[in-house]
């Protein structure tokens, strides 16, 4: 027993739609022609909507355990699979962290009791995410942690960084930074150095905190023969140091998040702590300069940083509210309306393969893809519909997005995981 989609629409590689049946037998797409005959499989009728492989985000967080008033891995996992993803890698800062064995099996068990999707654990470069002390790789990875990050902090000390990335090495691992150096930082910083801090009297955090970090960080990854990779990156003289260490040859891969895509520090409102993320809304040109970035492969994907909290956090002052904003329901439909249909910037093929195939490949994991043979993880995305985004609506604890009542097309409305569905939003389309 399995499921049929009846006539669906998929991508051909070359930004061409493509009418096709799919069948799914147990967890795997069997497979994919036109007109497949049914005898005993339950019948999806895609009405040409697009189907996808289920998105990737290899930059999530999901806050268990320790911050379960702002996201638990059931919550969190439920709001991925209404927006389409199959395939999440969770952040480590969250209390205790997952910096030992035990808390990682604990995590681990969490996963397997209440996730709706996959679920990648980051474990921790560094004891308690403070750089003093590195934790037992080896250990963590057989107990299946994805890969190491400090991610919230960047690691201050180029000394316990090399450490981490021979480590790495040696354990055939990779090292994902967040990039800060804090002593670039000032006090109180909430936002860009920019043309809003300029306009409100604010301090600003400036460009260089973060692409110094980077150009230190691909030398020590040259050094240490280290796979490494570079979390949200927001500035152009990122962008740039980034795509001279892949012309050097040094083995570094990149993401970029959809609020970096389609915002700049022009659109930040005052006193509107939703506009309040790390790194921070930059320029104009540094947009620009992420988007062609990821247009010639510098930048190689796109990752949410879904960073829930609730209302009465974000509702502090600005230079008290938590950095962060949510993005797993709404990562499609945003680029998709912003960065295809309006602005013209990305095809639709490379806006599905920088949330399916780039980051499955850079992490080499065997997913996003839909081929024969496959994990039978699947999107299924109306073009055709619109609506606003509604924060109150959001299966996410989370209701902190600056993107509330923005009006979008392309919706995911079924999502498929290791062939089962997950989520459904039409019951009519079953």
């Amino acid at each position: 027993m399995g499921y049929l989609l009846k006539n669906a629409s998929i991508l051909d590689g070359n930004n061409n739609l493509i009418k096709t049946d799919i069948l799914i037998e147990k967890d795997v797409i069997k497979k994919i022609e036109k007109n497949i005959s049914n005898d005993q499989h339950e019948v999806f009728e895609a009405e040409g909507r697009l189907v996808t492989p289920g998105f990737v985000d290899l930059h999530v967080h999901l806050r268990e355990p320790g911050g379960e008033h702002k996201e638990t891995i059931e919550t969190g996992t439920k709001a991925a699979v209404k927006g389409g993803y199959t395939t999440l890698a969770a952040m480590p800062n969250t209390r205790p962290v997952p910096d030992t064995i035990e808390t990682m099996e604990f995590v681990q068990k969490r996963i397997k009791e209440t996730a709706s999707c996959r679920v990648l654990p980051y474990a921790s470069i560094t004891t308690r995410q403070i750089g003093k002390e590195l934790t037992d790789f080896s250990g963590l990875l057989e107990k299946g942690a994805f890969a190491f990050t400090d991610d919230g902090v960047g690691v201050q000390s180029a000394g316990m960084m090399l450490k981490a990335m021979k480590e790495a090495s040696k354990n055939n691992t990779v090292i994902v930074a967040h990039c800060e150096d804090n002593t670039l930082l000032p006090k109180g910083g909430a936002f860009h150095e920019g043309q809003f801090t300029e306009k409100e009297g604010l301090p600003g955090i400036p460009s260089v905190s973060e692409s110094v970090h980077i150009a230190r960080d691909v030398l020590l990854a040259e050094a240490a023969n280290a796979r490494y990779h570079v979390c949200h990156v927001s500035t152009k003289e990122s962008v740039r140091v980034i795509k001279d260490a892949k012309r050097a040859g040094i083995n570094v891969t990149a993401e970029v998040t959809p609020h970096h895509l389609i915002l700049s520090d022009k659109d930040i409102k005052s006193n509107d702590t939703h506009y309040k993320m790390n790194p921070p809304l930059r320029s104009e040109s540094d947009r620009e300069a992420l988007i062609q970035g990821l247009k010639e492969g510098t930048i190689d994907f796109i990752a949410t940083d879904h960073a829930p909290h609730s209302a009465e956090e974000k509702k502090q002052d600005v230079e008290l509210a938590p950095f962060g904003i949510v993005g797993l329901e709404t990562a499609f439909s945003l680029l998709y309306t912003e960065l295809v249909l309006n602005k013209e910037v990305l095809t639709l093929q490379e806006l599905v393969d920088m949330m399916t195939r780039k980051p499955a490949e850079s992490f080499k994991l065997p997913f996003g893809t839909l081929l024969e043979g496959a994990k039978a993880d699947l999107t299924v995305v109306d073009l055709n519909r619109e609506e606003a985004i509604d924060a109150k609506a959001f299966v996410s604890k989370g209701k902190n997005t600056p993107f509330d009542g923005r009006i979008c097309k392309g919706w995911p409305i079924a999502t498929i995981f290791e062939g089962k569905l997950v989520y459904n939003k039409e019951e009519s389309f079953v």
